[in-house]
This record gives C-alpha cells, structure tokens and sequence, in this order.
C-alpha cells in the first residue's frame, strides 16, 4: 500500500485533524520557524501553538517522522529536513554591551528575585508587581571610564522553559555572583528560535547612549528585555551581524 505523506496527502475534506497539524507543523520547519538540527518545543507547546489535544501533536509527529522529516531521541523531537546548521552568532552575547574579556575592566554581574521595571513588565506581559528574575551588569574600564550598566528582566516564559535560568530563583538574592553568559545558548538548547531587536538611543544633554533589546521565540511569545546605558564618550559599541547566504 502506498504511503501518504503531507506532500501527498488526502483532499482537504477528508483530512484528519493531526493531518492538517502535520502540513501546518512541516510549513513551518521550511520556512525556519524550527531551524534545520533545533529541538522542535515540547507536545504542550505545539498544542497551545496548534489549539488541538497533545495526542493529536504525537500523531502529526508520527506522520512527519515517517518521513523522515523529524526525528525522536532521549532529549526531544528536531527537524531533520536539510539546510544551514544553527551557529551560536558571536554578536548575540548576554548581556546586551557585555564586554570582551578585558583583565584590566572592573565587572559586576548579580541577580534578584524582584519587581521588574514598569516598562519591563508590560513588555514581558508581567501583571503589576509580580516579581521575576532581573540580572544586573556593571562594567567600567581599568581608569573608570566608559561605564556600563545593563538590567534585564525575564520573562515567565523563560523561567518556565529554560531551566538553567529558572534555578536562579532560589539564589536570586541580589548579592552573589551570576554568570549568564551563556543565556542565549540556554534558551536555545530548550528549543526557543530567538529574535531579538536592538533599539539604540541618544541620551539628551549626556555623552551617553541606551541601548534596548528585546527577544522573543518563534512564537512571538517575549523572552527577555534588557536596557543598557553606555557612557559612549570614549567607547564604540560595535554590532556585528552574519546572515546565510540563501544559496
């Protein structure tokens, strides 16, 4: 018996519901939602994504997985269909303004459990002093100069799905020590696809910039927004952007 696939699939009356969650699901991993080799997010994601049951999602997985077009191990589903491997872009480092490693800079990294700022949580659809996780960085140079300060506050879709970031709370007391460098990387191995937007702004009447950035997954759902203030007088912020060719 011949095998139906999503390219060769019953007319559209006669589709079941998983059928149509599977060619929606495989729209998808085409276009990039869902990068070549990245985990696709967990069966109670894609049923809030699609509105239809987590049985429903493992029978569209099945249909694509015959195919060979998603793949099941310990750790998930990913998409196998060919096309550029996900590379860690060097420039989207955490936080926003973060500097090179420098022996000679004064750096302060710390988080807290606490009230974001009113602008982070509207942004984050936080509720009105609800707390969350917000890191702080302090940096200046060897000779004071070219301060910078960034905060950045998480939003509950973060915590609930990067667990890296969500151990935080415990500790989050706003004294020790935080190294997050590695955020971004961490978002992307729970299979978030991050988009993120930098806003850069004059400060009136001071030598100093702000900068904004906001990121959010494939599914639009806000992940993190971090402002940074740059004494930007004797300092250059550099961004550096790599896009794949489309060939």
């Amino acid at each position: 018996m011949d095998r139906t696939t999503p390219l060769d699939r019953p007319l559209p009356d006669e589709q079941p519901l998983y059928w149509r969650v599977a060619t929606q699901l495989l729209g998808e991993l085409r276009d990039g939602t869902v990068p070549p080799g990245e985990r696709l997010p967990a069966e109670r994601q894609l049923a809030g994504h699609f509105g239809v049951s987590r049985e429903t999602v493992r029978q569209a997985l099945e249909v694509l997985r015959r195919d060979g077009l998603v793949a099941t191990d310990r750790r998930g589903s990913h998409a196998t269909l060919p096309g550029l491997p996900v590379q860690s872009p060097a420039s989207l480092s955490f936080p926003v303004g973060v500097r090179a490693a420098d022996p000679g800079a004064l750096d302060r990294a710390r988080v807290s459990w606490e009230t974001p700022p009113p602008e982070h949580a509207e942004v984050l659809g936080l509720a009105p002093h609800r707390p969350t996780l917000v890191h702080r960085y302090e940096s200046a140079g060897a000779d004071g100069r070219g301060r910078r300060t960034a905060v950045t506050s998480f939003s509950a879709v973060a915590l609930s799905e990067v667990e890296e970031l969500a151990r935080y709370r415990d500790r989050a007391d706003g004294a020790a020590s935080a190294q997050l460098g590695r955020t971004y990387d961490w978002m992307r191995r729970a299979g978030l696809t991050l988009h993120h937007r930098d806003t850069i702004t004059p400060l009136a009447d001071t030598p100093s910039v702000r900068v904004t950035r906001r990121v959010h997954d494939q599914y639009a759902r806000p992940l993190e927004i971090t402002d940074l203030v740059v004494d930007a007088q004797p300092d250059a912020l550099v961004y550096e952007f790599t896009l794949p060719s489309a060939g």
